[in-house]
């Protein structure tokens, strides 16, 4: 009794999944013949739309042409004549000033100087105090002429100077101390009673004394 039972259930169970099936196929028929999967498919994606463009084309216009090249022509135009038409000049009545310059006098000349023979005082110094040692121990002689200007009081009145070189730099430079030395130990020379300017040359020895 068990087993009839059971295979009723199966049965029954069976029979209502094939009826399932069958049932699926027929909506999937029906669906097909009705056009229902299109319309599922639209509304799932909606169907593509092709637009065709078209391309225009631009036509540029064409460049401008380069602008022409102007040669400069140099063109010499001559200088005008231009004539000026001067009136002769009339004569001017106005005043004329001349200045006269007056020059001063020119300033007089300078005391004539006289060349005499020198005049030494009494106290007159040596020439031996001048004597350079080093030209004494090398054995250097000789004589320096040296000029001196003496003034009324007796002094040198201007700087002497080598007229004629003894031959050693050393003697001419004692010569010339030796002449500055003498300053105010010569005597006045007068003319017409009146003391004056004179020059006159100084030999100047340096002599080595052999004992």
């Amino acid at each position: 009794m068990s087993a009839y039972v059971h295979d009723t259930q199966f049965f029954t169970r069976r029979t209502a999944v094939l009826a399932a099936i069958i049932v699926l196929h027929l909506f999937i028929f029906w669906a097909l013949e009705a056009g229902l999967a299109s319309r599922v498919v639209q509304l799932v994606a909606p169907p593509l739309q092709t637009t065709i463009v078209h391309q225009v084309r631009k036509h540029l216009p064409p460049p401008p042409p380069p602008p022409p090249q102007l040669v400069q022509q140099q063109v010499q135009v001559p200088p005008p004549m231009i004539q000026i038409n001067v009136p002769p000049q009339a004569q001017s009545r106005a005043i004329t000033v001349t200045r006269h310059v007056v020059r001063a006098a020119p300033p007089p000349p300078p005391a004539a100087v006289r060349y005499t023979p020198l005049t030494p005082a009494g106290d007159f110094p040596s020439t031996q105090d001048y004597y350079p040692q080093s030209s004494q121990r090398l054995g250097e002689q000789g004589t320096a002429i040296v000029k001196v200007c003496v003034g009324p009081d007796g002094r040198l009145t201007a700087e002497p100077h080598i007229i004629t070189s003894s031959g050693s730099p050393r003697l001419d430079r004692a010569a010339l101390r030796y002449a500055r030395a003498t300053s105010g130990h010569w005597s006045p020379e007068k003319a017409n009673g009146r003391p004056i300017n004179y020059c006159g040359n100084l030999p100047i020895k340096f002599q080595l004394n052999d004992f």
